[in-house]
Protein backbone atom coordinates (compact mmCIF):
# COMPACT_ATOMS: atom_id res chain seq x y z
CA UNK A 1 0.00 0.00 0.00
CA UNK A 2 1.06 3.74 -0.60
CA UNK A 3 1.62 5.85 2.37
CA UNK A 4 0.38 9.02 1.22
CA UNK A 5 2.71 12.37 2.74
CA UNK A 6 1.51 15.64 3.37
CA UNK A 7 4.65 17.51 3.31
CA UNK A 8 4.81 21.16 5.36
CA UNK A 9 6.76 23.97 4.79
CA UNK A 10 9.24 23.61 7.58
CA UNK A 11 9.51 19.87 6.92
CA UNK A 12 10.53 20.62 3.07
CA UNK A 13 12.91 23.08 4.37
CA UNK A 14 14.58 20.67 7.58
CA UNK A 15 14.96 18.34 4.54
CA UNK A 16 16.83 20.76 2.31
CA UNK A 17 19.19 22.06 4.87
CA UNK A 18 20.25 18.72 6.29
CA UNK A 19 21.08 17.66 2.80
CA UNK A 20 18.30 14.08 3.49
CA UNK A 21 17.97 12.02 0.51
CA UNK A 22 13.96 11.95 1.24
CA UNK A 23 13.38 9.26 -1.55
CA UNK A 24 15.84 6.36 0.31
CA UNK A 25 14.35 7.56 3.81
CA UNK A 26 10.59 7.18 2.43
CA UNK A 27 11.39 4.07 0.60
CA UNK A 28 12.94 2.63 4.26
CA UNK A 29 10.28 3.12 6.02
CA UNK A 30 7.37 2.66 3.43
CA UNK A 31 8.34 1.20 0.45
CA UNK A 32 5.70 3.24 -1.63
CA UNK A 33 5.08 6.46 -1.01
CA UNK A 34 2.93 9.41 -2.53
CA UNK A 35 4.37 13.08 -1.49
CA UNK A 36 0.86 15.64 -1.38
CA UNK A 37 1.90 18.88 -1.84
CA UNK A 38 -0.77 21.84 -0.86
CA UNK A 39 -0.74 25.20 -3.56
CA UNK A 40 -0.72 27.00 0.54
CA UNK A 41 2.47 25.40 1.43
CA UNK A 42 3.72 25.81 -2.01
CA UNK A 43 3.40 29.64 -2.03
CA UNK A 44 5.10 29.46 1.78
CA UNK A 45 7.79 27.79 -0.08
CA UNK A 46 8.37 30.27 -2.94
CA UNK A 47 8.48 32.95 -0.30
CA UNK A 48 11.10 30.95 1.55
CA UNK A 49 13.49 30.23 -1.45
CA UNK A 50 12.99 34.03 -2.46
CA UNK A 51 14.37 35.20 0.22
CA UNK A 52 17.50 32.23 0.88
CA UNK A 53 20.95 32.63 -1.62
CA UNK A 54 20.72 30.50 -4.83
CA UNK A 55 22.92 27.96 -3.00
CA UNK A 56 20.81 27.58 -0.86
CA UNK A 57 17.71 26.57 -2.99
CA UNK A 58 14.74 24.53 -1.58
CA UNK A 59 14.61 22.58 -4.82
CA UNK A 60 11.18 23.06 -5.77
CA UNK A 61 11.20 22.08 -9.15
CA UNK A 62 11.89 18.68 -7.94
CA UNK A 63 9.42 18.94 -5.04
CA UNK A 64 6.64 19.71 -7.98
CA UNK A 65 7.71 17.27 -10.08
CA UNK A 66 7.70 14.23 -7.35
CA UNK A 67 4.45 15.46 -5.82
CA UNK A 68 0.78 15.35 -6.08
CA UNK A 69 -1.03 18.67 -6.07
CA UNK A 70 -3.94 19.61 -4.19
CA UNK A 71 -5.57 23.12 -3.56
CA UNK A 72 -5.62 24.66 -0.29
CA UNK A 73 -8.83 26.24 1.61
CA UNK A 74 -8.05 29.78 1.05
CA UNK A 75 -9.70 31.06 4.06
CA UNK A 76 -8.22 28.54 6.49
CA UNK A 77 -4.34 28.19 7.82
CA UNK A 78 -2.41 26.11 6.12
CA UNK A 79 -1.31 24.23 9.38
CA UNK A 80 -5.08 23.93 9.99
CA UNK A 81 -5.82 22.57 6.49
CA UNK A 82 -2.99 19.48 6.54
CA UNK A 83 -4.60 18.52 10.05
CA UNK A 84 -8.06 18.49 8.61
CA UNK A 85 -6.75 16.65 5.44
CA UNK A 86 -4.56 14.18 7.48
CA UNK A 87 -8.01 13.76 9.62
CA UNK A 88 -10.09 12.75 7.18
CA UNK A 89 -7.72 10.31 5.45
CA UNK A 90 -4.51 8.11 5.57
CA UNK A 91 -2.09 10.46 5.80
CA UNK A 92 1.36 10.62 7.13
CA UNK A 93 2.23 14.84 7.68
CA UNK A 94 6.37 15.55 7.13
CA UNK A 95 7.03 18.46 9.45
CA UNK A 96 8.86 19.91 12.03
CA UNK A 97 6.78 22.15 13.44
CA UNK A 98 6.13 21.18 17.18
CA UNK A 99 2.90 23.06 17.82
CA UNK A 100 1.12 20.91 14.78
CA UNK A 101 3.33 17.62 15.05
CA UNK A 102 1.65 17.46 19.24
CA UNK A 103 -1.73 17.74 17.09
CA UNK A 104 -1.12 15.53 14.92
CA UNK A 105 0.12 13.31 17.17
CA UNK A 106 -2.68 13.29 19.69
CA UNK A 107 -5.12 13.02 17.34
CA UNK A 108 -3.38 9.69 16.07
CA UNK A 109 -1.60 11.05 12.76
CA UNK A 110 1.95 9.55 12.01
CA UNK A 111 4.61 12.31 11.60
CA UNK A 112 7.74 11.94 9.85
CA UNK A 113 10.38 14.46 11.29
CA UNK A 114 13.64 14.92 10.54
CA UNK A 115 16.16 13.35 13.18
CA UNK A 116 19.22 14.56 14.38
CA UNK A 117 21.50 11.91 13.17
CA UNK A 118 20.30 13.80 9.61
CA UNK A 119 17.44 10.91 8.93
CA UNK A 120 13.79 10.91 8.72
CA UNK A 121 12.15 9.18 12.08
CA UNK A 122 7.87 8.08 12.16
CA UNK A 123 6.76 9.01 15.45
CA UNK A 124 2.97 6.86 15.05
CA UNK A 125 0.02 8.55 16.59
CA UNK A 126 -1.58 7.82 19.61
Amino acid sequence: MTQQIIVDSCGWVAIIDANINFELELERMFGTFELILLDSVETELQDLDSARPRRKSLLLDMLRAKSNHLSSVMNSHTDDYIFQLASEGDYSVLTIDKVLKKRLYQHGISVIEVAKSNHLRLIDGL
